[in-house]
């Protein structure tokens, strides 16, 4: 019998996801993964050094396995770098209960609010939150799709995918193709509720309310799903609900992009070179660089951490 699981993946110290491309990529290795292994999707949440994923299933490892495999010869092709992406063991938490799985699926879907990245969990785009009740909210699909005869472009080699699986024109499945959204949805009831469970703030009442399960399990909470993610500040994480977003702090993808198109190339004299094909010390003597003028040139903030990991510095 198919178990309902949450699983997290952690690259730690390293960004795992460096560009918009990369994001829909790991999406759609993570699809793939479900299809192969017989899994269903339920929702799912990637930040740029982890991603999250709420799954039915009875080879949650064999999915992982195989949705990080293939997620990372794509990354390590095209950065130029080598060994795993990620920690080898991934945080899974089996998830009992009508209430627990409210909880778990409340978390993940407000990946981008708790990261502070958007006011709302429906202003992050590489969640779930906008897959469901999309009727209701008016929402519709995209008229232009990835043709047919393109769509491997955004692929692995020889990947089957249903044929109802719609792309999009930037390469992304579809989450309201490859998600179980009716499963979901049917769990919230009405999109009313959904919208309440999306912009509630956590307090006591979560944890009471996962009591009536009567599993006598632990509630899940935002530091259980983040468990598995280091450096996590969970009462930063918490004070984020508020939406109140930072707009002057670079966002990681945003940072990336810059090392990756405007330094790297400088430095290499190459638009074929990457990050990983530097050196540690000039990586380090970038970071250096990248301290003193970011602030100046882009007028946004960026902390050492932050440098650290989108220069892969701990990376050998």
């Amino acid at each position: 019998m198919k178990k309902i699981i949450h699983f997290s993946l952690s690259s730690h110290d390293e960004v795992m996801y460096r560009s918009e491309a990369d994001l829909i990529w790991g999406f759609n290795c993570l699809a793939l993964g479900a299809l192969v292994t017989d899994s269903s999707l339920m929702a799912d949440g990637l930040m740029s050094t982890h991603h999250h994923a709420m799954v039915q299933t009875d080879a949650p490892r064999a999915l992982i396995k195989r949705s990080r495999y293939t997620y990372t010869r794509y990354f390590n092709a095209k950065y130029h770098r080598r060994g795993r992406l990620a920690e080898r063991s991934p945080f899974i938490l089996e998830i009992k209960g009508i209430n627990h799985l409210t909880v778990a699926l409340n978390y993940v879907n407000r990946q981008g609010l708790h990261h502070g990245l958007a006011a709302t969990p429906f202003g992050y785009p590489h969640c779930s939150a906008n897959a469901y009740f999309r009727k209701d909210f008016g929402r519709v699909s995209p008229d232009v799709l990835m043709p047919d005869e393109q769509r491997s472009n955004y692929l692995p080699d020889r990947a089957q995918v249903p044929s109802e699986y719609r792309m999009s024109k930037s390469g992304l499945l579809l989450r309201e193709d490859v998600l179980d959204t009716s499963f979901v949805e049917q769990l919230y009831v009405t999109p009313r509720n959904f919208l309440f469970q999306m912009n509630r703030m956590t307090d006591d009442n979560w944890a009471e309310e996962q009591k009536k399960d009567q599993n006598n399990l632990p509630p899940v909470t935002l530091d259980v799903i983040e468990k598995g993610v280091t450096g996590v500040d969970i009462a930063k994480l918490l004070r984020n609900e508020n939406g109140r977003i930072n707009r002057n702090r670079m966002a990681d993808l945003e940072l990336c992009q810059i090392i990756d198109s405007v330094y790297v190339p400088r430095i290499t004299n190459s638009e074929e070179k990457t990050v990983y094909d530097l050196s540690l010390s000039a990586r380090s003597r970038l970071g250096d660089v990248l301290w003193r003028e970011i602030p100046s040139k882009y007028r946004k903030t960026v902390t050492p951490a932050q440098i650290s990991r989108c220069l892969c510095l701990k990376y050998i």
